[in-house]
């Protein structure tokens, strides 16, 4: 796992240095060693940071050279099939190795297949930049499911205008034409989603290359050419078209064996390796697997908060126990969690608001103390049909749909038309309602459910944080995404599995693996994530939607793999997200600090946000009156990040 940055301009100047300041930039993505190539004749400068953890010699050195000297790469990522390619190569033609890195494997197939076909052959996470000095063309690669981040975009203006990439956007602002103009468009999405998603960043003209998207150009060829070599649509499409025809059984065997074989494979390493484990079902299946095939205990890692609502590590523990790992457990104090606040604008080069981050940072912290790498057991919930939405969707869009339209718009509006702090005051006369806090909140969110048109804007109402973000952005105008305006082609797929695909092509690379990817590498981690491996991720989409939410019960055929090596007593639990107590923090020991970045004087100053709305925000929330934590913290974030800069 490592870090690269770079840039392609005409400009006449110091190549080298200014690679060098940009990869330093992000010196905890790749500590161990450091590389720099710039070729002045062709405009083009390469700079890398590596965290070794294959072929920990000197030969694993980048910028890296093809056999042929016709390929220059930087490289971030891991192909774990690269042994099986270089046998392929070498019945093709022999090949001297110079060492035993999965990137002099990718080199080698660019010699022989050429970039693209290469890539199509490979199992992994990746992003990389390779010149070619024969055709003078940039390309830029991410992987297919976004486990990787890459960042591009032309920056400055005549003589100064340069093509900028990397793996984080501070190593862009490095470079002098760097321009940073804040995006008003990405503040308003980050409101709604609390991530920024691909295409966009945070600053004008620079954005995210799309998961299974290669790019290039040239300085013959200025404006970047992007394909995608593989595609989730395409994949989920593919799969409900020609579904798996065993029985349910059928499918749990063959899972079984697909995700031995993928977990074995991830845990190739030439340094110490271990893994998350928060006690739910998808980091446990990918311990118990890692276990099944490992002669020593893995080492596994879990944070505990002393709030029950928050805890998850008493269930970590039962499972490491009965599957026999090494496991190292870490509770937190409320003052060890909001220590981390302050390191977040540095983690995250862009506003990133999921407040997850906070414990996926310190479980990362934790895992570093022991190991070099771990594996996640993210994407499951995308993949199998985890979260509650699925759930609620299937249960209830077949009988609202019956319902017209006007009818569920008119009951709608008679609950808005009603306060959500009335609605709390008429709770108490309202049978069973007393039990539920916030039930005036929960009633107007339902109600936005009554009023949806489609699965699809029944979708964005559930992941959207706010439901008009231009009208706390000063000049701001939302930009149109994959689950508002760019309708991405899925067709015959059912609304449950609708909402599925655009989490796994958004919400998945956008907020969960950007968490996970900035957590680690923050403090120079490789993490891994089995589900995500592509065969993985077809399979399952071949498996109808009743093998996954089968009598009441999501992820069924994953539930089923690990039940036969975990007892379902010591997994069968109410759903628990990965939080912290948020809305407390903030009228307690973060309401100082929270009331300095929300003045309404410097937000009028600073000219971002209209401070009306987010002082009434922050007043309703400091009442107790209505929890806005989650609102009021994708400000803060961007306020935070801002201060930063």
């Amino acid at each position: 796992m490592c870090g690269f940055v770079g840039f392609l301009s005409s400009q006449s100047f110091d190549r080298l240095s200014i690679v060098r300041r940009m990869s330093d930039s992000i010196e905890t993505r790749g500590p161990d060693d450091s590389g720099y190539w710039a070729d002045a004749e062709q405009g083009v400068a390469l700079g890398h940071r590596r965290l070794s953890i294959l072929d920990l010699s000197p030969e694993g050195h980048q910028p890296m050279h093809s056999p042929s000297g016709r390929y220059v790469v930087a490289f971030n990522g891991e192909i774990y099939n690269h042994l099986d390619l270089r046998r392929d190569l070498e019945v093709t033609r022999g090949f001297a190795w110079r060492g035993h890195s999965d990137t002099e494997t990718l080199l080698a197939g660019f010699d022989v297949w050429g970039v693209r076909r290469t890539v199509e052959r490979t199992i992994g996470m990746f992003a990389f930049a390779v010149w070619d000095k024969i055709s003078r063309t940039l390309t830029l690669a991410r992987d297919r499911l976004g486990e990787k981040p890459l960042y591009y975009g032309w920056q400055g203006s005549g003589s100064n205008r340069a093509f900028l990439f990397g793996s984080e956007l501070k190593a862009l602002k490095a470079h002098p034409s760097f321009s940073a103009r804040i995006d008003r468009g990405a503040l308003c999405l980050l409101l709604r989603y609390n991530a920024i998603p691909a295409p966009y960043s945070i600053y004008e003209g620079i954005g995210k290359l799309d998961p299974g998207s290669m790019l290039s150009l040239s300085l013959d060829q200025l404006e970047p050419q992007i394909i995608q070599y593989w595609s989730l649509e395409k994949v989920a499409r593919a799969g409900v078209a020609k579904r798996f025809s065993g029985s349910a059984e059928a499918a749990v065997d063959q899972l079984d064996e697909l995700l031995k074989d993928v977990v074995r494979q991830q845990m190739v390493a030439d340094v110490p390796l271990g893994a998350f484990l928060s006690g739910g079902i998808d980091s446990s299946a990918v311990v118990a697997l890692m276990q099944v095939q490992s002669s020593l205990p893995v080492k596994t890692f879990t944070i505990g908060f002393d709030d029950a609502g928050y805890n998850e590590a008493l269930h970590a523990k039962a499972v490491a126990k009965h599957l026999g790992t090494d496991h190292t457990e870490l509770y937190v104090q409320p003052n060890q969690a909001r220590d981390v606040i302050p390191r977040l604008p540095t983690l995250y080069c862009e506003p990133f608001s999921d407040s997850s981050q906070i414990p996926t940072f310190l479980v990362s912290q934790l895992a570093r103390q022991h190991v070099t790498v771990s594996l996640s057991g993210d994407g499951g919930d995308e993949l199998f049909s985890g979260y509650n939405r699925y759930q609620m969707t299937d249960r209830l869009w077949r009988r609202l749909e019956r319902i017209p339209k006007e009818v569920r718009s008119l009951l709608a509006r008679g609950i808005t038309s009603v306060s959500p702090g009335r609605w709390d005051w008429l709770a108490r006369f309202i049978p069973g309602a007393s039990g539920y806090p916030m039930f005036g909140d929960k009633l107007h969110k339902g109600a936005g459910v009554l009023a949806s048109g489609s699965v699809d804007e029944l979708y964005l109402g559930l992941i959207s944080h706010r439901i008009r973000p231009d009208s706390w952005v000063v000049g701001g105008h939302e930009p149109l995404t994959k689950s508002m305006g760019i309708q991405p082609a899925l067709e015959g797929l059912s609304p449950v599995e609708r909402m599925m695909a655009l989490d796994a092509t958004s919400y998945l690379p956008d907020d969960i693996l950007t968490k996970l990817d900035r957590a680690t590498m923050g403090v120079s981690l490789e993490s891994r994530v089995p589900f995500l491996d592509h065969r993985v991720v077809e399979f399952a989409w071949t498996l109808p939607l009743d093998y996954k939410l089968r009598d009441g019960e999501t992820k069924w055929p994953l539930r089923q793999v690990l039940y036969r090596y975990v007892p379902k007593e010591l997994i069968e639990r109410p759903k628990m997200g990965f939080g912290i107590p948020l809305d407390d923090w903030l009228r307690g020991p973060l309401r100082e600090w929270a009331e300095d970045l929300l003045d309404e004087a410097r937000l009028r100053r600073e000219g971002y946000f209209r401070p009306a709305p987010i002082r009434e925000n922050w007043s309703e929330h400091l009442s107790g009156r209505r929890n806005r934590a989650h609102n009021l913290w994708d400000v803060l974030m961007f306020q935070a990040w801002l201060e930063a800069q």
